[in-house]
């Protein structure tokens, strides 16, 4: 299994939830719709992990709101599958973070306003600077309602106005499944490959557990 098996077509459609125990699942877009009942979930108490299956982006606003939902309660979250733009930084924010078992291909790509120095990417997405990194998508106080719903997501054309937010555009880290366990990537994607991952720049020394992005 290659990266190549992270090449998808199309887009999810809005975020779906399903409660499997004391896990939920959400999947599919973070545009908002589902924020309420998520939040209703976690305030519950009844769930201790959030599972994020094949979420392909969003908008900065719904990112945010279900990252302060996370963070609040303090659960933990997993990724099986894809967890792009939106889903990546709503996936930071668990208590600790970590990629789902199993034969699938997992995948997280975090959006870059410009190709990260081996020093930022040291830090960016650890704590508080990962909250940092949402605020360069997320509009200022006073923007407009068209400005706050503009997506980070990869499936949009063009960047909304004063929108440094590109296409498939971001930092991406895999786990591949092997024979002798799984082997972990790390990418430079700067958007013009589309959704064929294979042609991005592979980055040394960027394991996504020294850097962060994964705790367990």
């Amino acid at each position: 299994m290659s990266l190549s098996c992270l090449a998808v077509a199309g887009s999810a459609g809005a975020a779906e939830l399903e409660l499997q125990g004391r896990r939920l699942v959400v999947s599919g877009t973070l545009d908002g719709s589902k924020v309420k009942a998520f939040t209703e979930h976690l305030g519950s108490g009844a769930v201790r992990v959030v599972v994020f299956e094949d979420s392909f982006g969003g908008t900065a606003e719904a990112a945010g709101a279900y990252a302060d939902a996370i963070r609040e309660s303090g659960v933990q979250t997993e990724v099986r599958g894809h967890c792009m733009a939106a889903c990546a930084y709503a996936f930071l924010a668990g208590k600790t973070h970590r990629f789902g078992r199993g034969l699938q291909v997992n995948g997280i790509l975090l959006p870059v306003a410009a190709r990260p120095t081996a020093a930022e990417l040291a830090v960016r997405w650890r704590g508080e600077e990962a909250r940092k990194t949402l605020a360069d998508f997320t509009p200022a106080p006073g923007a407009t309602d068209a400005a706050a719903a503009r997506p980070i997501e990869t499936s949009v054309t063009a960047p909304a106005p004063k929108d440094n937010w590109q296409p498939d555009h971001g930092v991406l880290f895999t786990a591949s499944p092997t024979l002798f366990g799984r082997i972990y990537n790390t990418y430079y994607c700067d958007g013009t490959q589309g959704r064929d991952f294979s042609k991005c720049e592979r980055l040394s020394d960027a394991d996504p557990y020294k850097l962060g992005v994964l705790t367990e």
